[in-house]
């Protein structure tokens, strides 16, 4: 069972940071950290380097994919996860940081956790 689940989490994890980076990146949500309406204005609003948007954006995209080729290829999901998990730590220091509500904080608090899971199940 804990197996599945964690398949079940890559492909959530997987997906998500596919869609948010390639296919949603320039739409505004609800969960843009301050006022942001675009993936790169929620950098700036964080005091983030141009440089750092497309560090972070280059290894979730990398991330979300190796999560995905784990379905068949086990051996990438574990450093895939935990490279997710810290950047999604960062994502939450992040919204403290401008002093969003919390609510903004959800999808990263989410895909922290099920990426904590997904990864410390891969070393199992």
């Amino acid at each position: 069972m804990t197996e599945i689940l964690g398949n079940i989490f890559q492909v959530i994890i997987g997906l998500g940071l596919l869609n948010v980076w390639l296919i949603r990146a320039s739409s505004a949500t609800s969960y843009r950290g301050g006022d942001a309406r675009n993936l790169k204005d929620e950098f700036a609003t964080y005091g983030l380097p141009s440089p750092v948007f497309y560090m972070v954006g280059s290894l979730k995209v990398l991330a979300g994919v190796l999560l995905l080729a784990g379905l068949a290829y086990a051996p990438v999901v574990a450093p895939a996860a935990g490279v997710v998990a810290v950047l999604m730590a960062g994502a939450l220091a992040m919204h403290i940081k401008v002093g969003d509500p919390p609510s903004k904080s959800v999808p990263a608090m989410l895909m922290l956790l099920m990426s904590a899971f997904v990864c410390t199940i891969a070393y199992m």
